[in-house]
């Protein structure tokens, strides 16, 4: 059995923060700003006043607009999206689960190994809702996508479940709209295309030859075919990962020199935390919290090779701070996922720079081991040009 929680307008409501009276009101999320500090696609998830007028995430801004002259935005927060969704995957997690995240608000976990130690799904449900600690709706099938569909359908205080069959997913299936399959990233178009041939549930979707689909729609066809019919590809559990992040107070809004400074801070920090282990960083969060508009600011960044070198990892990631849409106020920086351990290759031919540097390394190993973080520092110049001296340079961990 698949269990699918589902918290409706989770990113609207983290967005909101302690201003939940806006959400009585109709709002939208505003369209997230370019590097020209330029609208990029439509807005956000809206509230269900702003449904009302007909308004509905992904519209052009213009467009909202004129069906809500009274539409307020929102600035979108995907830094705390992502950080408060990281703990409520984690408080998931804490049950014995193994989470599939589809999308911040959206997640599926399989509940049969939980059966047993939970007693029966009314107890693994429970555990869940005590867990998550925030209302949310949930849906049990025997498929993923017949359990997305349910926790739509269902109430905060009343789950809804549907039997154990494949059979009985196709019956609950049947007269719901195939706008459902717009959950599905690789879907999104398909809903459109079969509402105009005359398609309108998943019954009558499922009841068209395989054959017609495959030859209209290729591997879309397909794909919709089998989840209108009540099956689904198996749940694939994300990894247990560790988090690691480090923060930098800026002053003042700072832009330009001065936040390729405090990222160098920052990647000097991180490296040179315990918990690393030596290990090298595969992937890592860049993210700030801006100034000007409000709302924060994220960017994935993906190394090419597992990265263990400040400079390297400086030089990859400074260009992306030019995607900022805002001065900032706090520049912060995690580790997304780990690589192998850092290893360095010795040279055919010893050179007496390297060896000088290994030793050194070493040194600094061994007294970060007795002494802590701040046994080797060096001094880093932030903001040279400042009439503050303390806003000149800061210590930073020595670049081992």
């Amino acid at each position: 059995m698949i269990v699918c929680v589902l918290i409706p307008r989770f990113q609207l409501t983290v967005a909101a923060a302690d201003r939940a009276e806006l959400l009585s009101r109709p709002v939208a999320l505003a369209p997230e700003l370019a590097g020209a500090q330029r609208p990029q696609g439509g807005v956000g998830e809206v509230s269900l006043a702003a449904e009302a007028f007909g308004v509905h995430p992904g519209m052009r801004l213009g467009e909202a607009l004129a069906r809500c002259p009274r539409l307020t935005l929102i600035a979108p927060d995907p830094a705390g999206v992502a950080d408060f969704w990281e703990r409520l995957l984690v408080r998931l997690e804490s049950i014995g689960a193994a989470v599939e995240p589809e999308r911040p608000g959206l997640v599926c976990l399989d509940a049969q190994g939980l059966l047993r130690l939970h007693g029966g799904i009314e107890g693994v449900l429970g555990a869940a809702r005590r867990a998550l600690r925030v209302p949310a709706r949930f849906g049990v099938a025997p498929s993923r996508f017949a359990a997305v569909a349910a926790a739509t359908k269902a109430r905060v205080r009343r789950p809804a479940i549907v039997a154990g069959s494949r059979a009985q997913a196709r019956a609950y299936l049947a007269p719901l709209p195939v706008s459902l399959l717009r959950a599905r990233p690789s879907l999104a178009e398909l809903p459109e295309a079969l509402e105009r041939l005359g398609v309108k549930t998943l019954g009558e979707l499922a009841a068209i030859p395989i054959a017609a689909l495959a030859d209209r729609f290729g591997n879309a066809g397909l794909l919709a075919h089998e989840l209108a019919s009540g099956g689904d590809g198996a749940l694939r559990p994300r990894p247990a990962a560790e988090f690691l992040r480090e923060s930098l107070e800026l002053p003042e809004a700072a832009s330009g020199t001065q936040l390729e400074h405090g990222l160098g801070l920052l990647i000097d920090r991180l490296l040179a935390r315990r918990e690393r282990r030596g290990r090298t960083l595969r992937a890592v969060v860049l993210s700030a919290v801006l100034v000007e508009h409000g709302g924060t600011w994220r960017e994935q960044v993906v190394f090419r090779e597992a990265l263990a070198v400040p400079v390297r990892m400086r030089l990859a990631l400074a260009p992306h701070l030019a995607l900022m849409p805002a001065p900032a106020e706090k520049l912060r920086l995690a580790v997304e996922r780990f690589g192998p351990p850092a290893s360095d290759q010795r040279a055919l031919l010893e050179d007496p720079d390297a060896v000088r540097a290994a030793r050194l390394r070493e040194a600094i190993r061994q007294a970060r081991a007795a002494a802590g973080p701040e046994a080797a520092l060096r001094v880093l110049e932030v903001d040279p040009s400042s009439r503050f001296p303390e806003r000149r340079a800061v210590l930073a961990p020595f670049e081992g």
